[in-house]
């Protein structure tokens, strides 16, 4: 099967993502871990890469290395970035802003710009993210299931939950 000359584009994505890991894993203190997911019950297998800081206080970080070929980011608890969104010729998404949108999120997070809560309403529990960094302020919200919201409140996100800053690695002395 020959590949889509336009989606291939976006495999850039993939290289981007791959560089930021190991500029991650290199500046901070955090474990690095590679598994074969599901993104979603109807989807094939795929790369995930982690990166888990060692202080509790501070959100994780995940890529997954999609199909199509591209990334979705995952941040926190619920903050999640599918890049492109759509591959199509007529969205026509660019791969450098794209690659750039991938970046600034993960650093938003690393620097303690993300903040997550549960908020119960009258249909039902919902989430709300909020990540705040350099060239990036976004918000988003979203139902949860009785389960999901019931393990958050336990977990402690009924009260908002400002993530914490990613600890740096010590430099070594010349």
């Amino acid at each position: 099967m020959r590949a889509d000359p336009h989606t291939a584009r976006f495999a850039v994505l993939q290289d981007v993502a791959e560089a930021l890991l190991d500029e991650l894993a290199e500046r901070y203190v955090v474990d690095r871990r590679e598994s074969k997911e599901l993104l979603g019950p109807a989807d094939a297998l795929v790369r995930m890469e982690r990166l888990m800081p060692r202080t509790p206080a501070a959100a994780p970080l995940a890529i997954a290395f999609t199909e199509t070929p591209g990334v979705a980011l995952r941040l926190g608890r619920w903050w999640v970035e599918t890049l492109p969104g759509c591959p199509c010729e007529v969205c026509d998404e660019d791969p450098a802003q794209l690659a750039e949108l991938l970046r600034l999120q993960a650093f938003a997070l690393v620097e303690g710009g993300l903040w997550e809560r549960v908020r119960r309403g009258v249909g039902g529990s919902w989430y709300e993210s909020r990540l705040i960094g350099v060239g990036f302020n976004a918000r988003r919200e979203g139902p949860l299931t009785r389960v999901d919201a019931r393990e958050a409140r336990r977990n402690g996100f009924a009260a908002a939950v400002q993530w914490a800053p990613w600890p740096l690695r010590p430099h070594p002395e010349p």
